[in-house]
């Protein structure tokens, strides 16, 4: 490798190195310090790089295509208040886990602290959000110094996605020249051949690091099998997961283990699939766990986070039963504080190890020699299941409101596709009435910090990772927030069908108590925009249709589905009134399912 100065060294060891340790794909926001990085990344065969203008929507991008894949994605900033707009999504790859590899271009030292322009202090600049931080040393034509970054590139990105995946930052300090001028006797004509090593690097990372995988205790695991095989009515419950975090098939053979239901969040990566192919996965639970009756469960397995439904969150509060959380990376994602057991290991491990332990329980069918008790514990999940999905084809029948909409753009998503459903209320729609389905759909949100900026561009991101179709749910306000991150569908060469459901406003706070105090709460809490949403459309030069009705969003649905390139599909509807349609069926679903006891 040869280089006209030290700074063009530098930036080409680096992406040469970040390349060798399996980074694929990169993400550069424009700007003059980071020069040395970028033209790397432009002339480096094996990375993909996108350009996007905003660093925000960038750093969504990023975490999109991260999330999508389980893989680092690199991003890429000049110095100064570039840099700061990555920290939304570097706090949401924390707290969702996602890998994400950070590099911020930065002033050399002598300039810190000095009133120089666009220098700020981006020493730890995330905070304890990241996994690993390091500034890395001033670029030098030094064998030892090539080493220590060959070094720092493979540390990062084995960092990214350890056994608690995430965001890493590199700062990269770069003095003048930035760009690839000639400077005599900057770099050593004799430096490849008497450092090799620092130069060329390896074949394969300069380090290789070999991931270890938490393996449960043997004995906590005879104590939980034991406590399972015990139980009459047993739970298992996946909140949201990322892609890969747990073997679906291991899931199965638990659940074939123990007869017990699953209730899968619809991010959880197992209520679509080929989970919901072969056994029952239970998706109405929001509408039904608070019926009058129903009975407590005796134990409960807990993988993933924290699930969307508010009422299984208090369902499992006011059980008493015996509740396990597994998590691997030492968090605690149980808000509600009533688990009885924590155990710290992969999910994956622990689920197949519990199956195999349980294995020939055969409780699933009681007239095999099973748990009758556990059988009809079952079926009254599926009893129920039943009253609350007629009882959502009825709702839908008469008429259109938020509700309805996701639950026609699940049933009707292409097998496969990326499905990303924004936070506020399109994710807990999809919670209630996202009905599961044996298709092969990836449905991904932001589900960490659960904000509803750059949902937009983390989406578009996801869909640059893969062939399937991609489909986008988003609320107007998240939408006006990340209007920016349309640009990416043709700057990065991604279509997407974008569901854009407009009740004017923030119509989430229709279920809080300060919806009775108006004023404020119109003003200030739902924030009317009367915007015209077409407009961004023509902006970007993408289709636009606004649909009225549910057999009217239904068509321009299915037509977008099968088109070429992005439309976007508008539904009005009455935040309040949406609500109270929420309201009614959700009784409807509690009164039938207590009369059915």
């Amino acid at each position: 490798m040869t280089a006209p100065n030290r700074a063009t060294l530098w930036g080409r060891t680096l992406v040469d190195e970040l390349a060798k340790s399996g980074v694929t794909a990169a993400v550069v926001s424009p700007g003059s310090r980071s020069t040395p990085l970028t033209v790397a990344l432009a002339e480096h065969d094996d990375i993909e790089t996108y350009s996007v203008l905003d660093e925000r929507s960038a750093a969504f991008f990023a975490l999109g295509r991260g999330r999508r894949t389980g893989e680092p994605t690199a991003l890429v900033c000049t110095s100064g208040t570039a840099a700061a707009n990555y920290h939304p999504a570097v706090i949401e790859a924390s707290q969702s886990r996602v890998p994400l590899l950070v590099l911020t271009a930065d002033r050399p030292a002598e300039l810190t602290d000095s009133g120089a322009n666009q220098t700020v202090d981006q020493e730890k600049l995330y905070g304890d959000a990241v996994r690993w931080y390091e500034t890395l040393p001033e670029p030098a034509p030094q064998a030892r110094r090539l080493r220590s970054l060959r070094v720092a590139a493979d540390r990062a990105v084995a960092k990214t996605t350890g056994s608690n995946p995430g965001p890493v930052h590199l700062n990269v300090p770069v003095a003048k020249p930035l760009e690839p001028t000639e400077e005599p006797g900057d770099v050593p004509d004799s430096l490849a051949d008497e450092a090799p090593l620092a130069v060329e690097g390896r074949d394969g990372p300069f380090v290789r690091t070999s991931p270890g995988r938490l393996e449960p205790d043997d004995a906590a695991m005879a104590d939980i099998a034991a406590a399972l095989e015990s139980a009459d009515r047993g739970l298992v419950v996946a909140g949201p997961l990322n892609p890969g975090a747990c073997d679906p098939g291991a899931v199965g053979e638990l659940l074939d283990a123990t007869g017990f239901p699953l209730l899968a969040d619809p991010l959880s990566g197992l209520r679509y699939g080929s989970l919901a192919a072969e056994r029952p996965v239970f998706g109405g639970y929001d509408s039904y766990l608070d019926a009058a009756g129903w009975p407590a469960p005796d134990v409960v397995l807990r993988i993933g986070a924290s699930p969307t439904s508010k009422v299984l969150r208090q369902f499992l509060r006011d059980a008493g039963a015996r509740q396990v959380v597994v998590d691997p990376a030492g968090d605690w994602p149980e808000a509600e504080f009533t688990a009885t057991d924590y155990v710290e290991a992969d999910p994956g491990a622990v689920v197949s190890a519990l199956a195999e332990r349980l294995d020939g329980r055969s409780v699933a069918d009681s007239d095999q020699g099973g748990n009758a008790s556990t059988a009809a514990w079952r079926r009254r999940f599926e009893r129920a299941e039943a009253i609350h999905w007629d009882l959502v084809d009825e709702a839908t029948d008469e008429g259109l409101f938020e509700g309805a909409v996701l639950s026609e753009v699940v049933a009707e998503a292409p097998d496969p596709a990326t499905v990303f459903v924004s936070n506020s209320m399109p994710v807990r729609d999809c919670d209630r009435f996202g009905r599961p389905r044996r298709a092969d759909l990836a449905v991904l949100g932001n589900r960490g910090a659960s904000g509803i900026d750059g949902i937009t561009s983390t989406a578009l991101g996801a869909g640059s990772a893969t062939d399937d179709p991609l489909v986008l749910v988003t609320g107007d306000l998240a939408y006006y927030h990340d209007t920016n991150g349309l640009l990416s569908i043709a700057r990065c060469g991604v279509d997407a069908t974008i569901v854009l459901i407009n009740n004017d406003g923030g119509g989430i706070f229709h279920i809080l108590p300060i919806e009775a105090f108006d004023p404020p709460f119109t003003e200030q809490f739902v924030t009317p925009h009367g915007l015209d949403f077409e407009h961004s459309a023509d902006l970007y030069e993408l289709s636009f249709r606004r649909a009225t009705g549910v057999e009217d969003f239904a068509a321009a649905y299915r037509e977008s589905l099968d088109r070429d390139g992005t439309q976007v599909i508008e539904v009005r509807t009455d935040g309040e009134a949406s609500h109270r349609r929420r309201e009614r069926l959700h009784d409807r679903v509690r009164e039938r399912v207590a009369e059915d006891d």
